[in-house]
């Protein structure tokens, strides 16, 4: 069965708390793993359950939050959570966005959970529809579970009711199935149920659990849906949480890449998100880290030791020890080491951006080499040009960036500097400390050389007594030239 055979009527997460063990002025929701926002995850996952509303319960920080919601879901409905606490009041906040006589099921889950997945709310959602449930909760099956609201079965294997773990006997104690939180509810069951939740309690909430004991005593029939794969249901309420779940997911990535047929050599120093595509035969080396949109082509060769961010790499490319962001690396082109490339660097077939080079808003064409020591900002290179070491384009006067363009077939000598805006025409040559200040006509030579003069003896007259001086004096001894220091 399909999820779009199941979807279902809403999706509410809950994404109002404020996370205060983060520590952190950031939104608890708003911290990412994987290149995404925890709440970014949530969101994916309940969007692949095709609801016909999707609908997020903000509260703390709430302009800030939902500025980020409407970023990545531009239809989610927003509710605002009032000053009554607890998830109960939460989810009947969420449900005045939704058609009061909304039918079929309303699923709930929460933005601090980004391992959760599709497939998983699917099966919740299934078994739900399936067995004519009034109220189905995903539960998790734990070794330790020192802090959980424990599942309590009936005799029919149905759910009496979720003890919290403070109040659960010896024998409750040991009961290692525990509530996620997360549920699938009959819309009509839920909005009904909820006017009849108080906050007459120790803490004062709204408790979404109570729920189920309401939809039970009115006849309803309330179900688990269990997995034994607990990291779905794992929230971050700190950093040190967000860390363990972050390695999880990566662990993951990287798993099901290496399964398509990606080769990553260490996966214990690789990290990839999960926006990230890869093809089939890409090798991956030590130390890479890959994120955002990056994609990477056939036979591509990335690392070690690189990061690349929103990059398209094409087929048989090499990246080797380079940072790369907002780029686009072609086909047969090599990298590195110790590159740095800017936004919109674009390096065409073939081409090259070696060892110890920052590159800026620049284009490359086909075959086309900056190989070692130079800079390359604002300007565009043609096809199989050769640009020498040391070479710098002077792109910017203090007020305004300007622009280079170099034909192809081009041979810039070492440590040539290029005074934009300036052009140079195809197959011409500079010579070695070349000031380019006016435009080079096809075919031409450039040249800025001033009359070189030696001060003789100045090392004697200027530095005496140095090891310098020294090895000049021996040195014109040996020679049988004169050893009288310039005047």
């Amino acid at each position: 069965m399909s999820v779009q055979a199941n979807a279902p009527a809403a999706v509410i997460v809950l994404a109002a708390g404020a996370g205060t063990r983060m520590k952190s002025a950031k939104p608890k929701i708003l911290h990412e793993i994987g290149g995404r926002s925890m709440v970014g995850h949530a969101l994916a996952a309940a969007r692949g359950l095709e609801p016909q509303k999707l609908v997020a319960v903000v509260r703390h920080e709430r302009d800030r939050v939902v500025e980020h919601l409407l970023q990545i879901n531009p239809d989610l409905l927003i509710a605002d959570q009032d000053e009554i606490p607890g998830t109960g009041r939460a989810v009947q906040q969420g449900l005045e966005q939704l058609d009061e006589n909304l039918e079929g099921t309303v699923v709930v889950t929460y933005g601090d959970v980004p391992l959760l997945t599709t497939e998983l709310l699917s099966e919740l959602v299934i078994a739900h529809d399936r067995d004519g449930n009034a109220v189905t909760v995903l539960t998790a099956l734990l070794e330790d579970a020192t802090g959980y609201g424990r599942i309590l079965r009936a005799d029919d294997d149905t759910v009496l009711g979720i003890r919290e773990h403070k109040d659960a006997s010896a024998a409750e104690h040991a009961i290692r199935e525990v509530n996620s939180g997360i549920y699938a509810f009959d819309a009509q069951v839920l909005r009904s149920a909820l006017t009849e939740v108080t906050t007459e309690n120790a803490q004062g909430e709204m408790y979404l659990t109570d729920v189920l004991g309401i939809a039970r005593t009115n006849g309803g029939r309330v179900a688990a849906v269990v997995t034994e794969d607990a990291w779905q249901v794992e929230g971050a309420n700190d950093r040190v949480q967000l860390a363990a779940l972050g390695k999880e997911m990566n662990r993951r990535t990287l798993e099901a890449w290496m399964r398509a047929g990606v080769s990553i050599i260490d996966p214990d120093s690789t990290w990839i998100d999960v926006e990230v595509a890869l093809s089939s035969d890409v090798t991956i080396k030590p130390g890479t880290q890959l994120h955002g949109s990056t994609a990477i082509g056939t036979d591509a060769i990335i690392g070690p030791d690189s990061t690349i961010t929103n990059t398209l790499v094409g087929r048989g490319a090499k990246v080797v020890r380079s940072d790369v962001t907002d780029s686009k690396i072609a086909e047969n082109a090599s990298v590195g080491p110790f590159a740095y490339l800017r936004p919109k660097t674009n390096l065409g077939p073939d081409a090259k951006i070696g060892a110890f080079y920052e590159t800026k808003n620049i284009v490359v064409g086909r075959g086309s080499k900056l190989s070692h020591l130079g800079y390359a900002g604002d300007a565009e290179i043609g096809e199989y040009t050769n640009i020498g070491c040391g070479n710098i384009t002077a792109n910017y006067d203090g007020v305004n960036k300007h622009r280079t363009v170099i034909g192809s077939h081009v041979r810039t000598a070492s440590n040539t500097v290029f005074v934009a805006p300036v052009t140079i025409g195809d197959g011409a040559y500079t010579g070695a400390g070349a000031i380019v200040r006016k435009n080079v006509p096809a075919g031409a030579l450039a040249l800025t050389v001033a009359p070189q003069r030696n001060a003789e003896g100045w090392t004697l007259s200027k530095r005496p007594g140095t090891p310098a001086a020294e090895a000049a004096f021996k040195s014109a001894l040996d020679s049988g030239e004169s050893t009288e220091p310039a005047k």
